[in-house]
């Protein structure tokens, strides 16, 4: 079922993003993704540009994301870019950062490393913190009304915080544009505590991160070979043992669209679920691959199979 309508607007804002953005976590991030050993500055450029090349016009980043490295990267392939790319990061709103002066502060240090003069969409981290969530609502105000930030917006917010949020901001005539948490069909937690449905609701886009489940859904970890590293204890023999059939499914769902891999048709499932997801890119092949999954729609009847598959897996505890 072909579609070919890959763009939409984010939130209630004039901006419109592909519908897979890219996501720079890997990019500095030796802890976790190990950068430096096997990939390392110009595989991550090549992965940008490839993802530019096949239609994505957006990249997510974070201060926290490599100790700022991940920002500077993308700085510098923007100047070397002539592409209109659209740039996303993130404040982390940290114990010691208390005040909404901590969290201007922030956004200039970002936009130092991106080497630009205002970001399109500046998003909370995370709410853990002993600053209130209104508070750092009213700070995300303030940098849209001087023009340091185009659209705001959260992550890792619950549908409570969420609202806490858009209430503040809508005071000032500012659209609370996204919420970026995890989802993919290995964690649906947000179809289940009615996460998903409020920003339908509110018209916010959800941001889909780990969207393949940080590589699980691209099948090439199986019990007898996990993730190397933190990964491979965070997604353990018995994990990968349970998200077999799920796998399973995506590749014969693949095979009926021509070929398409489980993680084309894992990040088409997201699309079509009304989210926008930002699934990671290391190189130029993971990017191409994750481009796959433009362009074209899964049928309602997979969509129904896959969500079966995938309530085996994790009955909504996942």
């Amino acid at each position: 079922m072909k579609d070919n309508n890959d763009l939409r607007p984010l939130g209630k804002t004039e901006i419109y993003i592909s519908v897979l953005g890219l996501g720079a976590w890997q990019w500095g991030d030796r802890i976790i993704w190990s950068y430096g050993r096997n990939y390392g500055e110009n595989d991550v450029r090549q992965a940008f540009e490839a993802s530019v090349a096949a239609g994505i016009n957006w990249v997510d980043t974070a201060e926290m994301y490599g100790m700022g490295q991940s920002e500077r990267l993308l700085g510098r392939f923007i100047a070397e870019s002539s592409a209109q790319v659209i740039i996303a990061t993130k404040f982390a709103p940290l114990p010691w950062r208390l005040s909404r002066q901590s969290l201007h502060r922030a956004l200039q240090s970002s936009l130092r490393r991106l080497q630009m003069k205002a970001v399109d969409l500046y998003q909370i981290h995370f709410p853990r913190s002993p600053v209130s969530i209104e508070t750092w609502a009213e700070a995300l105000a303030e940098v849209v009304q001087e023009g340091l930030a185009r659209a705001v917006g959260v992550s890792n917010f619950d549908e409570r915080q969420m609202h806490r949020a858009y209430s503040i901001l809508a005071k000032h005539g500012i659209p609370l544009a996204s919420n970026q948490v995890a989802y993919s069909l290995l964690n649906r937690k947000v179809e289940f505590n009615g996460l998903l449905d409020a920003c339908r609701e509110l018209n916010v886009t959800l941001i889909a991160y780990s969207p393949l489940a940080q590589g699980v859904l691209t099948g090439k970890y199986t019990p007898d070979r996990p993730a190397p590293g933190v990964r491979g204890s965070m997604y353990h023999r018995s994990y990968l043992a349970r998200a077999q059939p799920v796998i399973q499914r995506l590749r014969e769902i693949g095979e009926a669209h021509g070929g398409k891999t489980p993680a084309q048709v894992a990040l088409n499932w997201v699309i079509c679920k009304g989210a926008v997801a930002i699934p990671g890119a290391k190189n130029a092949r993971q990017a191409q691959e994750n481009a796959g999954a433009l362009g074209w729609r899964l049928t309602a009847e997979e969509v129904a199979a896959l969500d079966d598959v995938s309530n085996e897996f994790s009955s909504g505890r996942q």
